[in-house]
């Protein structure tokens, strides 16, 4: 094992996602799409959008979500798909435009202080993009001011780690070969809101009110459905910030490391389906 200490992967900031994380995304951004799309799709149909809302979408990413969106509320409606990675929205732009989706657009800009034109809407979503703020009451009430009175929000954020086997397995692999510091509570990046009574907190603070919070639970895709064990690392390794951890250590540490994640996603290997893991989310709602 390394003796050096290195960044815990869910120390991203926003920074990151302008960046180095955006591009890691980019590079592998069907497999991120594929891997997270049902808690996507709970999500949207927990929104149960309406022909003729305005909606914003916070950190889509690759954009999908936001199509999803444009294409619910259609014609009249539209989503404004707005995100820090430049990289995200150029593509997000391209697949919307390649499949005909008119009452979608794309904005790159940091939602805890961006204002768009667009404002006020009917409602806001975030598909894991509202866990990454510095600071997130302000970043919220932000959001707030943006919307209509009594606009409806919808959010899915990660679970405790402890409730998500893949974090938990593949953090187990890593902390078998480098010394990771353990997770700041409440600090930014994938599971900032692990914490529901914090999560309501930061929402109240923001102006929300109405919050009513479930639980997703099931089992996800590592890398996407029909993904082998091999493609499977190669996915973690170059996209996750699990990665990036092993990044910094030397050849005979990666390679160690990759060859236990192999085995790891042997053993969560299901026929015809791939390397499945449990991971569990929050799925929110709040009014402003």
């Amino acid at each position: 094992m390394s003796n050096e200490a290195t960044n815990s992967p869910e120390d991203l900031h926003a920074e990151d996602w302008s960046g180095e994380m955006g591009e890691r995304w980019l590079a592998s951004l069907d497999r991120f799409e594929s891997m997270i799309a049902p808690i996507g799709a709970a999500l949207l149909e927990r929104a149960a959008y309406q022909p003729g809302e305005t909606v914003l979408d916070v950190g889509p990413g690759g954009g999908a979500t936001t199509r999803a969106i444009a294409r619910a509320v259609a014609p009249a409606g539209k989503a404004i798909g707005l995100d820090v990675a430049p990289m995200l929205v150029e593509e997000a732009e391209r697949r919307s435009a390649a499949e005909g989706i008119g009452n979608a657009r794309f904005v790159c800009a940091d939602a805890a202080t961006a204002r768009l034109d667009d404002a006020p809407f009917d409602r806001l979503f975030s598909r894991f993009g509202s866990m990454f703020f510095d600071d997130p009451i302000p970043a919220f009430a932000n959001l707030h001011a943006m919307l209509s009175p009594g606009a409806r929000i919808d959010l899915a954020v990660w679970g405790p780690p402890r409730d998500n086997l893949w974090m938990m397995e593949l953090m187990g692999v890593v902390r078998q070969h480098v010394e990771v510091p353990p997770a700041v509570p409440r600090a930014p990046g994938p599971f900032a809101f692990e914490d529901v009574d914090y999560l309501s907190e930061v929402l109240t603070g923001g102006g929300f009110g109405e919050i009513e919070i479930a639980a997703y639970e099931g089992e996800q895709a590592i890398g996407g459905p029909k993904t082998s064990p091999e493609e499977a690392v190669r996915f973690v390794l170059s996209s996750l910030g699990v990665g990036r951890i092993l990044d910094e250590q030397d050849d005979a540490i990666r390679q160690r490391a990759s060859e236990d994640l192999k085995a790891l996603f042997e053993r969560y290997l299901v026929a015809g389906e791939g390397v499945m893991m449990g991971c569990k989310a929050w799925l929110v709602s709040a009014r402003a």
